[in-house]
């Protein structure tokens, strides 16, 4: 598999999961501002929608959407990222995937647009603020989304916690939030995404 991303974006979720399930895969860097990959190449001919993430099957399939890829993911996993079909945890899965793509990745997207006006990104900073006051309420001391187990949604958590760190003046007023993102910073396949990505900076020896 190939997995098509951009530093710190959305695809970090995926980036994370395929960390956490051991699946093998290359990771490209797409240039989301002139839609090219690190060769020149024209990314649109990978994914036309010139977003990422894009994931790049084995057979040639491209699949887009960074839901659904979570979903693939998680199928092909060994693990309980995503509960098999017939139990009803899985369903509580997906709930949340589908919550923090369209309540708060969704909403998120004007306070990133450098055209948008203040008052714009005021409100989407107000109801990002409301959206997450639910999250932490739900989250309590976790460890994660759903208890004691990682799953899908939790890789996706961590990025939208990273976005409202640098855009909503820190994490303070989600301490639950703040919390899950400091326990998530010490799993191994997030120091490595964020190595890979260049978020990280290498320990110095010594």
């Amino acid at each position: 598999m190939k997995l098509y991303y951009s530093p710190g974006a959305c695809s970090q979720a995926p980036h994370i999961i395929l960390h956490e399930t051991g699946l093998s895969h290359d990771a490209v860097r797409a240039n989301l501002s002139d839609k090219t990959l690190e060769d020149g190449s024209d990314y649109t001919k990978i994914n036309p929608k010139g977003s990422v993430p894009a994931l790049e099957l084995d057979n040639g399939e491209v699949l887009t959407e960074n839901a659904v890829i979570l979903q693939y993911l998680g199928d092909r996993s060994s693990f309980d990222l995503l509960p098999p079909f017939g139990e009803f945890r899985r369903y509580r899965v997906l709930e949340w995937l589908d919550y923090i793509t369209t309540e708060l990745h969704k909403n998120f997207a004007p306070i990133f647009k450098p055209d948008a006006t203040e008052e714009v990104k005021a409100f989407a900073r107000k109801t990002v603020s409301q959206r997450l006051d639910y999250v932490d309420a739900q989250l309590g001391e976790g460890p994660f989304l759903l208890g004691e187990t990682l799953t899908l949604p939790d890789a996706y958590l961590f990025v939208i916690s990273g976005w409202a760190e640098k855009m909503l003046d820190g994490l303070a007023k989600w301490p639950n939030i703040q919390a899950f993102r400091q326990r998530m910073l010490e799993r191994p396949s997030v120091r490595t995404v964020l190595r890979s990505e260049g978020l990280l900076e290498e320990e110095s020896a010594g």
